[in-house]
C-alpha cells in the first residue's frame, strides 16, 4: 500500500484545485506548487481575493447577475433600455454580451440550464423569478440568449411556451453563433451580430 508522502496541507491544496472545473489531478498538483515556489505574498494575496470574492459579492436580488451591491449596476442604471431583457443562462454571459456593445437592455441570469441528465430541472433555475419580471408588464421585447447547445435549446423552448400568451415579444439570437459553443467563448464580432440579427419566435 502506498504512503502518501506529500505534506497534508500541499494535497488539501491539490485536492480543492481539483475540485475546479476544468481542473485535472496534474493542473492541480501544477498550480499547488507554483504557489508552494512562489513568494508567501502571493499565497497570500489569493487567500485574500478568495475571502473577498465570498464576502463581498452577492447575487443581484433583481437580475441575479453577481454584483457588490444590491439592486447590480445595470438593473440601477437610467441609461438602459428599460422594456427590453435579455435572459442568459450564467454571469459570464453578461460579460460576453456587454463585449459587444450593440446591447442596452436590462438582463436575467438563470444560473443553468435545463438538462434532464444532469437532473436539472426548471425549478433549480431562476425561472419562476423570470416569469414574475415578465408578468408585471415593463419589457416589451424578452431576448432568449440561452448558450446554442441542446440545454440551451430545451431551456429556450420551454421558456417560450411558459410565455405563451403573454403580450411580451420573444426573440432569440440568430444563428450566427456556433452550435455547442457559449456564448462566453464568442468573438465580440460574431456576438454582435447575432444579437442584431436576433428573430422574433413564432
Amino acid at each position: 500500500m502506498a504512503t502518501n508522502i506529500l505534506p497534508l496541507p500541499v494535497q488539501r491544496l491539490i485536492d480543492e484545485f481539483a475540485r475546479l472545473p476544468g481542473i485535472g489531478p496534474k493542473s492541480a498538483s501544477r498550480l499547488t506548487f507554483y504557489l508552494l515556489r512562489g513568494g508567501t505574498d502571493q499565497a497570500l494575496d489569493l487567500a485574500e481575493a478568495l475571502r473577498e470574492l465570498k464576502e463581498r459579492t452577492q447575487f443581484c436580488s433583481v437580475c441575479f447577475n453577481i454584483t457588490e451591491a444590491d439592486p447590480c449596476l445595470i438593473c440601477q442604471s437610467a441609461d438602459r433600455e428599460a422594456a427590453l431583457l435579455c435572459v442568459v443562462e450564467e454571469p459570464l454571459d453578461v460579460l460576453a454580451i456587454e463585449r459587444a456593445r450593440v446591447y442596452h437592455g436590462r438582463y436575467h441570469v438563470l444560473h443553468g440550464a435545463i438538462s434532464p441528465v444532469e437532473g436539472i430541472g426548471p425549478e433549480d433555475l431562476k425561472i419562476e423569478e423570470l416569469i414574475n419580471r415578465i408578468k408585471g408588464g415593463q419589457f416589451n421585447e424578452v431576448i432568449l440568449a440561452t448558450n446554442p447547445t441542446l440545454e440551451g435549446e430545451s431551456t429556450a423552448l420551454y421558456l417560450q411556451r411558459r410565455l405563451m400568451g403573454e403580450t411580451v415579444k420573444l426573440t432569440r439570437l440568430a444563428r450566427g453563433l456556433p452550435v455547442g459553443g457559449d456564448l462566453e467563448y464568442t468573438d465580440e464580432i460574431t456576438l454582435g451580430r447575432a444579437l442584431e440579427g436576433r428573430q422574433e419566435l413564432q
